[in-house]
């Protein structure tokens, strides 16, 4: 009788360790979850859009050069800008350089997309605003503002971009061009290290 109580109880202790070990990793993922919410970086506002910007809001597809007017990347950039820079591109193409727009011309909408993106990748609005600009600053939104790539044509720019006004604005974007007429006779003006030290972009 002594014997089969002890294997009673035996079997009892074993059942009730067994929940309790499956219990334990109930507990354990929501600590360590809360745990790593906490280290993440804060997250990005919300869209306030009109759904996933499209062509018609200023994404490029690819190879688009600076003379393609049925994109509107292209199409609605500053008329003047948008002469400068065909005017470059037929003399770097002498040259073997083709010119690519990677951006252009962009919605609100559209940026305002680049920036939560930022805001998600850099972990901060400041350290977003390095690289992309709010809707009401940016020179992209209001068509003045021009990426250009790839690699040879940014550089073939930098090189010969003054003869046409068109200048690199930020160290840390040789992609980035703007319109400087000014440029022509004086030379660009001398860049800012990134946005965040841009005048326009404290307004």
């Amino acid at each position: 009788m002594r014997r089969i109580l002890v294997i009673g109880l035996t079997a009892v202790l074993a059942v009730i360790i067994a929940v309790l070990g499956h219990q334990l990793p109930w507990s354990s993922p929501s600590s360590s979850s809360s745990s790593s919410s906490a280290a993440s970086p804060p997250k990005a506002p919300p869209d306030e859009g009109r759904g996933t910007p499209g062509e018609a809001d200023g994404v490029v597809p690819d190879d688009v050069t600076v003379f393609d007017d049925g994109v509107p990347a292209v199409a609605k950039l500053d008329p003047d800008l948008l002469k400068a820079l065909r005017r470059a591109a037929t003399e770097a193409a002498d040259d073997g350089v083709a010119f690519h727009v990677n951006s252009g011309w962009r919605s609100p909408e559209y940026q305002n997309q680049l920036l939560r993106q930022a805001i998600a990748k850099y972990g901060s609005a400041y350290e977003a605003s390095r690289w992309v600009a709010t809707a009401q600053t940016s020179p992209h939104v209001s068509g003045d503002a021009v990426d250009i790539g790839p690699s040879p044509a940014a550089e073939w720019l930098s090189r010969h971009g003054a003869e046409y006004g068109l200048c690199q604005i930020y160290e840390n974007e040789a992609w980035h061009y703007e319109l400087r007429t000014e440029a022509i006779g004086d030379g660009c003006p001398r860049m800012y290290a990134d946005p965040t030290q841009d005048p326009r972009m404290r307004q």
